[in-house]
């Protein structure tokens, strides 16, 4: 429910800007301050989505409070509200981080179409530091085997360049992991990544989440929202098991790629957008291709760069390190001691037949750790890693 502060020393405009952000949409929680000190006071009390600010006010002016509101919680949207004698001011505020402003008296449609730019916009802002705290973390493949050591040759070449990127493997090998390492070690690791798992949206919502969509789009449409590529603007999405993705959104794909704008739903308007895209699928998209189900054009202009991320049985080698790595990490998660493996442990760990790749041996791992001896052991192996 997004929260708006409107800070206005004017009874009877405070009023109008109440009724209008009420009557616009029943979802906004607006509250008041009469003067830019009780405002701040607010705003440090609690996160408000936007702030709607007055120019010329007693106590503390509104250039003031722009100021203050940058250094307390930079990432919320000021909207300053000017009379005709403000509009220098009013523009120099726009240099101090304001969102926008407005004129009084508040032009209907300006209002609205400004708070709704706002609100978008600091939703794509919350998003995007979440997003970028998960980019932080240091990803990286664990493992020497040949075929390893190949995908990282091929990510240190790819990295620093745009290609589009096409992972593909079986589930559970680490394709997400190849794509973070993409973006991590590309220029645009300041920009956010964001993932979709074109798998998991409903077809018929698809469209509405990669591109967003206008207020009155559909039926749920209570708002305009930025969708995907717009939230991933400057930096890289990734799109998971796009081999599920509809034919229609493939052909919005396409239109991305080709052009780099895109449309919202229920919308004429192009919107530009400078993303990377890394793709990832468990399919063979060629079959797919030849049964109707994929694009032949949206393949290849996916698979500029193809990298195929191998089974968890095709590189037992790399069994010994991995179990390392996640009894590390589990002993840092839970705040325990790091277990050790006997050699016998991992030598059966190794002849195991790993149908859930990475991800199925990180949960025996983490079992075996919580149920095992103070060394696990072969016997535990048996006991606990049964399938």
């Amino acid at each position: 429910m997004p929260k708006i502060l409107v800070i206005e020393d004017e009874a009877a405009i405070r009023r109008v800007l109440v009724k209008i952000l009420s009557e616009e949409n029943d979802t906004y929680e607006v509250e008041e301050a009469e003067d830019g000190l009780l405002g701040i006071e607010k705003i440090k009390n609690d996160d408000f989505d936007l702030v709607l600010c007055d120019i010329k006010m007693p106590k503390m002016d509104g250039v003031e409070v722009l100021e203050a509101v940058k250094k307390i919680k930079p990432e919320t949207p000021i909207v300053m509200i000017s009379g005709h004698g403000d509009l220098d001011t009013a523009v120099n505020t726009m240099r101090l981080g304001a969102f926008d402003y407005i004129s009084k008296p508040p032009d209907l449609n300006r209002l609205l179409n400004t708070v709704r730019n706002a609100l978008d916009k600091k939703e794509l802002v919350v998003e995007n530091k979440l997003l970028k705290k998960k980019v932080s973390k240091n990803f990286e493949m664990i493992g020497e085997s040949e075929a390893i050591s190949h995908i990282k040759s091929i990510i240190e070449k790819v990295a620093q360049t745009d290609a589009r990127v096409l992972v593909t493997g079986p589930n559970g090998t680490g394709k997400e992991l190849v794509a973070h390492w993409l973006h991590q070690k590309s220029d645009r690791s300041k920009g956010a990544m964001i993932e979709v798992n074109c798998a998991a949206i409903p077809s018929e919502l698809i469209e509405s989440e990669l591109f967003g969509h206008v207020k009155g789009a559909f039926t749920s449409a209570v708002k305009d929202r930025a969708g995907k590529f717009e939230a991933a603007n400057g930096g890289t999405i990734f799109l998971d098991e796009i081999g599920d993705m509809s034919l229609p959104a493939q052909a919005k794909v396409l239109r991305a790629l080709q052009e780099s704008r895109i449309q919202r739903v229920g919308s004429d308007k192009d919107i530009k957008v400078n993303v990377r895209v890394v793709a990832a699928t468990n399919k063979d998209l060629k079959k797919e291709i030849a049964e109707g189900r994929f694009r032949e054009d949206l393949y290849h202009r996916l698979a500029v760069i193809l990298i195929k991320v191998p089974a968890l049985n095709d590189r037992r080698d790399d069994i010994p390190l991995l179990v390392n790595h996640f009894t590390k990490k589990i002993a840092s998660e839970q705040g325990t001691a790091k277990k050790s493996f006997s050699d016998k442990a991992i030598k059966l760990l190794q002849d195991y037949d790993w149908t859930g790749n990475i991800r199925e041996l990180r949960n025996v791992v983490e079992r075996l750790i919580i149920l095992g001896g103070k060394e696990v052991s072969e016997e535990d192996v048996k006991l606990f890693a049964s399938k």
